[in-house]
């Protein structure tokens, strides 16, 4: 695709979690160093919430890359298990290997004794459950109780919860509560400001290998940001769209023009980008009709005065 033409050794704007292109915004920042500063003092539920898209599951797989080889980590990307499927992943993650027939009291009591192990070691065990807010209300529950495996002194597993708003919405269910109150950090994942946005777009093209001046006019990323949001994954798609649109052009940055072409083909836009690109797209016509009407007027009055331009 553009690769070639813009100097790039591969997509920048690819929606695959991949953690180098990780932006440390200040937002992102503060909510990862909170995640890391409460693992590293043992507190037991740790909350995320995040509109869709504003890059949760990156975050997770930059939390997992950062944890030290004192943690082990066990990662649920699909939260659609049933307890005793809840409590077989963990098992095996942790070095357990249940046998089929193995009673759920056994199981348990091998997890339990596999924890203490683990402690003994001063290796810590991390449960990550993204997009938590779908995970069945039994299996929550099963969850809440694996966490009562603690010593004296130490949580023998602590839990982080990433999932969208929503999550909220059950965790608030009057049976939940005894989890909820064991939350002991809740953080926020907000949206990229109009600020940060350039530098966003710069750090993810120089990851993917480009080295020329910045690629987006001001324009653009203005115009990109109402029509995003401020949304990682929306700016991410109009981003890739704007390129193509440059590419197929053959300008040599991406402005207001190009991502407009993209804010109308992707659906998801903002309504008020969305107004701006259209407003833009057909008032541009008119701006290129008017300025060739003005040189041929200057060029008419010149003809007549002097004979000559």
């Amino acid at each position: 695709m553009y690769q070639h033409y813009f100097g790039l050794r591969e997509m920048p704007f690819s929606l695959t979690p991949d953690t180098q292109f990780f932006f440390d915004s200040a937002a992102h920042r503060a909510v990862l160093n909170t995640v890391l500063l409460a693992l590293r003092h043992s507190e037991g539920f740790i909350k995320i919430v995040g509109e869709v898209g504003t890059g949760k599951t990156l975050l997770c797989r930059k939390l997992l890359a950062s944890l030290g080889d004192e943690f082990i980590t066990a990662y649920i990307p699909n939260p659609y298990l049933t307890p005793d499927e809840l409590k077989s992943f963990l098992a095996q993650e942790i070095g357990v290997e249940p046998a089929p027939d193995m009673p759920a009291y056994q199981l348990l009591n091998e997890v339990y004794r596999r924890l203490v192990e683990l402690a003994a070691q001063k290796r810590r065990v991390v449960l990550v459950v993204d997009e938590a807010q779908a995970m069945p209300r039994e299996t929550i529950e099963a969850l809440r109780l694996l966490t009562n495996l603690e010593t004296e002194k130490n949580k023998l597993l602590q839990v982080v919860l990433l999932g969208q708003p929503e999550l909220d919405e059950v965790l608030n269910r009057s049976d939940l509560r005894q989890l909820k109150q064991r939350i002991v950090f809740s953080e926020t994942l907000g949206t990229i400001d109009r600020r940060t946005l350039g530098d966003y777009l710069d750090y993810r093209l120089q990851s993917a290998g480009y080295r020329g001046r910045s690629l987006f006019s001001r324009g653009a990323v203005r115009l990109l940001h109402r029509a995003s949001g401020g949304v990682p994954r929306l700016i991410n798609i109009l981003a890739h769209k704007s390129l193509l649109v440059g590419y197929g052009q053959g300008q040599a940055q991406v402005g207001r023009a190009q991502v407009a072409r993209a804010v109308k083909d992707t659906t998801e836009s903002r309504t008020l980008g969305r107004w701006l690109a259209n407003h833009w797209l057909w008032v541009m016509p008119l701006m290129i009709v008017g300025l060739g009407g003005l040189t041929a007027g200057w060029w008419w009055t010149a003809m007549s005065v002097g004979g000559q331009p």
